[in-house]
């Protein structure tokens, strides 16, 4: 098989799986906007705390894809089974510094300004998705098995599944019925616990049953924490979890300062972020099976081969992003109003917020491939530094001047785009740098190896 149709099949597969599981947000936010326009602001605040948060953990437990896919391509399967084990400490201890953040939300709330007619709803949503993290980190630990095993469908399906269960229980539990009270924005967050448990519990019967996981011994009893092996997960996964944190904390922040200018405005950037979060798992599953397939080329020390895949996954990533951000362009008012309904006010703002989001993707199509490609090199460090000036200082900093405090002779714009075109403008200079950086680490591998 080709190494193109290899990353494809596999970055199809992903793609699909997290479809359904961004599915989840596209509806909770179509479900909240069609319950009422405080339950859509409410979910913007609230899921921009809750996914800062859930994204760093889980980014830190999909950091072990480069060590597990190289432990696959070197055969060294019992090594493989017993690094997966060990990852049990590092989830342990993510749950609970994750859960005392998302129980305890409010001096970041007031900080902000969120408005009080919404923390109270945002401090709920937010207190019943505490208990989901967990579930949420230990299936990801299991999909990052599957995708450096090269066999990422079997997630699919049970992303899938899970998608046709929280959509009709996401809708009972908002609007209510059958003797269950009406539960507004909390009733997202009920559903969304109630299949990160199930997702959690058929992932530990299929490691169990299926014969694909027996030569690694996932199965065996679990050892004490082997210092020299969590060591190696911090020097990756550390620096991954705050990258993505930045990453992430950049993009809350936005609708945390943009919910200062009211439900309109909040729940515009909430159709907005939404879309963009769509888009985005197109280059994120590109990244992973590019990101696979690179580390284990390397860790059968075929270098040649490792380049060749980072090549194509580049040609790939261009050529998805182009063609995805033209769609929404063209089409972004009549996406807006998918959303938001007969609003029209939430649709002619989110209508020209798209549009920004449209540039902004094609920017983060390509930083979000040098980050990952970056990691499979060992890179890990370097890139948190880039995020931390550019996507703070320039994307989110920039953004608040130009929205509250004005530039030169440039009034305040009092409008979510500021934030929109700041963050664009950050994440091209994002990819510009770890193009740059990745063509000097393979240029040194290269020399060294030749």
């Amino acid at each position: 098989m080709s190494e193109l149709r290899t990353i494809a099949r596999h970055a199809g597969a992903v793609l699909v799986g997290q479809l359904a599981t961004m599915a989840f947000g596209v509806a909770d936010t179509v479900i909240a906007g069609r319950y009422d326009a405080q339950a859509l602001a409410a979910l913007s605040v609230g899921s921009a705390v809750y996914v800062s948060i859930f994204v760093a953990f889980v980014g830190m437990v999909q950091a072990q894809l480069p060590i597990w896919a190289e432990l696959r391509g070197g055969g060294h399967g019992h090594a493989l089974g017993r690094s997966v084990r060990q990852l049990l400490y590092l989830c342990l201890a993510g749950t609970i510094v994750g859960m005392a953040a998302l129980l305890f939300p409010g001096p970041l709330l007031r900080w902000v300004d969120v408005p009080p007619a919404l923390e109270r709803n945002v401090l709920g949503y937010l207190g019943i998705l505490a208990f989901a993290l967990l579930p949420s980190m230990l299936f990801r630990a299991y999909s990052t098995l599957n995708q450096a095993l090269g066999k990422p469908l079997l997630v699919t399906w049970l992303q899938l599944a899970s998608l046709a269960v929280k959509v009709p229980l996401s809708i009972w539990l908002t609007f209510g019925g059958a003797g269950v009270p009406a539960m507004g924005v909390a009733g997202c967050a009920w559903a969304t616990l109630i299949v990160q448990y199930l997702l959690l519990a058929l992932a530990l019967w299929m490691l169990r049953t299926q014969d694909l996981y027996r030569p690694f011994r996932v199965w065996a009893r679990l050892e004490g924490p082997d210092w020299t092996e969590l060591r190696r997960f911090a020097r990756l996964g550390i620096p991954t979890a705050l990258s993505v944190m930045v990453e992430a904390t950049s993009f809350t922040f936005m609708a945390l300062f943009i919910a200062r200018l009211g439900t309109v405005a909040a729940a515009s950037h909430q159709i907005t972020a939404n879309v963009a979060a769509l888009l985005y798992m197109m280059p994120l599953s590109l990244s992973l099976a590019t990101s696979a397939r690179v580390s284990y080329w390397l860790g059968a020390a075929d270098e040649r081969r490792a380049r060749q895949a980072l090549r194509l996954g580049l040609k790939l990533a261009l050529l998805l992003a182009f063609a995805s951000a033209s769609v929404v362009a063209l089409g972004r008012f009549g996406i807006a109003r998918l959303y938001a309904g007969e609003h029209d006010a939430v649709v002619q703002l989110a209508g020209h917020l798209l549009l920004w989001a449209a540039v902004y993707h094609v920017a983060d199509s390509l930083q979000t491939l040098g980050v990952f490609l970056l990691r499979s090199y060992g890179v890990a460090t370097r890139p948190l530094v880039v995020y931390c000036v550019l996507l703070w200082g320039v994307g989110l900093g920039g953004g608040y001047l130009l929205a509250y405090g004005g530039v030169g002779p440039w009034l305040p714009l009092q409008s979510p785009s500021a934030f929109w075109a700041a963050g664009a403008v950050a994440l091209a200079l994002t990819a510009v740098a770890f193009t740059t950086l990745l063509w000097q680490v393979v240029q040194g591998r290269r020399r060294r190896f030749a």
